[in-house]
């Protein structure tokens, strides 16, 4: 589902120059919960936007989802982004749209059918227990909901590859618990998952393969 090979990620030149990510290789088979651990700044968002092509590598080989990320034209980025269901720390749920018409507008954005719309996104709510809150503006949601409402529109279109950047970085202790409990869900129904946190409590808590990062190197893949 994902195999990167010596990949590196630079910003900016000369007195300035970044090396966000050094010579990264891993291979994630389809199916597989993997976290990506390290602590804020190690190169976890970094590696994630490489993966759905909203950074370009300085250097390597990455192929996600069966896409050649360095062949692809940017007109082409968004085929590979139908295949992948993104949650964000922020769920970034569009303000004047409901939860319903957030996770109705991905299927429109894809061109589905206007009569499976409904259908696909209430299932959708309810795998994350959110029908009650359809009708509900972002603002009324809690952390928590909002979330689960993320996390409903990353699933909608049946995604084989779930990238979770962060999704419980703002959420209590219970919250960040029902987060994972849904993503682990949507993991045993077949969907692969890259788990990035740098929340060190949980990684023992998951109970999965784990790739660490600091300072952009990944030091460790274990489990």
């Amino acid at each position: 589902m994902i195999r990167l090979q010596h990949v590196s990620k630079v910003f900016g030149a000369g007195p300035s120059r970044v090396a966000a990510l050094s010579s990264i290789s891993f291979s994630i088979a389809k199916g597989e919960f993997v976290v990506l651990s390290g602590a804020s700044g190690a190169g976890k968002t970094t590696l994630l936007r490489l993966l759905y092509g909203a950074e370009a590598p300085s250097e390597g080989d990455i192929e996600v989802a069966g896409f050649d990320v360095m062949e692809l034209r940017r007109s082409e980025i968004p085929r590979l982004r139908r295949s992948i269901g993104i949650v964000f720390q922020d769920s970034k749920l569009l303000a004047g749209r409901t939860v319903f018409e957030n996770v109705a507008f991905v299927l429109r954005v894809l061109g589905t059918a206007r009569r499976d719309i409904t259908p696909k996104a209430f299932a959708a709510l309810k795998a994350v227990g959110l029908s009650a809150r359809a009708q509900a503006y972002p603002n009324q949601l809690s952390q928590g909901e909002a979330q689960r409402a993320s996390l409903a529109r990353a699933i909608v279109k049946s995604p084989g590859l779930l990238l979770a950047d962060e999704p419980t970085g703002n959420l209590d202790e219970e919250m960040a618990a029902e987060i994972l409990g849904l993503v682990k869900d949507i993991w045993s129904r077949g969907t692969t998952v890259l788990f990035a946190t740098h929340q060190a409590r949980l990684v023992p808590q998951l109970k999965r393969r784990t790739l660490r990062l600091e300072g952009g190197r990944l030091v460790k893949d274990e489990g």
